[in-house]
């Protein structure tokens, strides 16, 4: 049995472990179905001082990390989750566990959304540090927060076009944010090296996507501002309007899961005793909270509450600044109405909007559309739904991810 068991290695998983091994846990196991440390965020290596930080004290820690390795299933009652790797699982106990599964990104349907070549804002560039060209290409960065400025400076880096980026945040409310900024110099600076303007970048607020046309794959998509709507051609749409926390896990194990998040106290501790969640599966907060969560729960999860406690103070600048961040980039109205009726919502179903309209809840959706029952388990749609129809999941039912039948007849057997 192993005393601190870390799902997910990202900054919160990363943290979580340090301070876990500081404060005297002897077995401290990370999980990540990534093959190196980071997460989503950090993928590839350290890229800045903080990231090189993490990384060199993680390494330091002790903390056994294996890497490919997905949960999927788990009980809370008996401490254990089932874990496959590489296509074989196997079961783990633990004394404590952290919950570090961060968040992915979303996605609102509209038409031709399911084109080729459509991608998410951060999976774009997820492939193209993996070896995808983008050399050449004309690419419009859509959507919501200041991962498209990153992005964009990123895809202009090696070599795309990128015309435009389209936020769809009205120029006032961006105004008033950049003015609050300078309550955190820190954050001011960051914005200051994202500047589009510096990069010769058109930047459009109030603007978002209607609708990607194309034959095979993308070849244009039509933006809106106000009363102006206009065509723009690419051979890719990279959009997305922020993040929705991964909270499957934490739920399934029986975690009380509130307004997308999961419910924690001061110390990072479920509504489960001994289970602990940190990160943007605790409410999305960025990398500031997140280091400052993980560390809050390795040492919790250890039984070192005073340190933890020494940290509660340091957080609430962190929690402050994610607040006027996600409320300042919350998707807009509007956005709720550019599905029609033959626009696909369900991808793995292939459930249109008209299908969903037939439907009165999730549950129905489910049972007699079959929305959410494909391979990733709602994990697009779903998020989708509860912003356009305010239906919430009803339930997770494992497995969390596609794995072969023996392990689950294993993992039968062995209760």
């Amino acid at each position: 049995m192993s005393g601190v068991v870390i799902v997910g290695a990202g900054p919160a998983g990363m943290s979580a472990a340090v301070a876990a091994a500081q404060s005297g846990a002897s077995d401290v196991t990370v999980l990540d179905d990534n093959p190196f440390v980071g997460g989503q965020i950090w993928r590839g290596g350290p890229p800045d001082g903080l990231a090189s930080e993490w990384f060199d004290r993680f390494h330091r820690s002790g903390a056994k990390i294996m890497p490919g390795a997905r949960v999927v299933t788990g009980d809370a009652s008996r401490r254990t989750l089932l874990v496959d790797k590489n296509g074989k699982a196997e079961e783990m106990s633990y004394q404590k566990l952290i919950l570090a599964t961060g968040a992915r990104e979303l996605f609102l349907p509209f038409p031709g959304w399911t084109l080729p070549n459509v991608m998410g804002v951060g999976g774009l560039q997820a492939l193209v540090k993996s070896g995808l060209p983008v050399k050449g290409k004309r690419i419009i960065v859509a959507g919501s927060g200041p991962l498209l400025l990153a992005v964009a400076a990123y895809l202009r880096k090696h070599g795309a076009t990128v015309p435009l980026i389209a936020e769809q945040v009205a120029a006032a409310t961006l105004m008033s944010f950049a003015a609050s900024l300078t309550a955190h110099p820190a954050k001011l600076w960051q914005a200051l090296q994202l500047n589009p303007f510096s990069t010769r970048i058109r930047y459009v607020a109030g603007c978002w996507v209607e609708s990607a046309g194309g034959s095979g794959k993308v070849a244009s998509v039509r933006l809106r501002r106000g009363d102006r709507v206009w065509e723009e051609t690419c051979d890719y749409l990279a959009n997305a309007y922020g993040f929705t926390a991964n909270t499957e896990l934490p739920a399934l194990l029986g975690c009380v899961v509130e307004d997308g998040s999961v419910k924690v106290n001061a110390a990072q501790q479920t509504s489960i005793e001994g289970i602990y969640c940190a990160g943007e599966s605790a409410g999305l907060g960025g990398v500031d909270t997140a280091l400052f969560e993980g560390q809050i729960a390795g040492h919790a999860a250890a039984g070192q509450t005073a340190e933890a406690g020494q940290l509660y103070s340091s957080i609430a600048k962190a929690k402050s600044f994610a607040a006027k961040l996600n409320a300042t980039f919350q998707p807009r109205a509007e956005l709720r109405i550019l599905a029609q009726a033959g626009t696909v919502v369900c991808r793995c179903e292939d459930v249109t909007f008209a299908n969903l309209k037939r439907a009165n809840s999730w549950r129905s959706a489910k049972l007699h559309e079959r929305c959410g029952m494909g391979p990733c388990q709602g994990r697009i749609c779903g998020p989708a739904v509860r912003f356009v129809l305010g239906w919430e999941p009803s339930s997770v039912r494992p497995p969390l991810f596609p794995t072969r039948i023996e392990n689950l007849i294993q993992e039968s057997s062995i209760k």
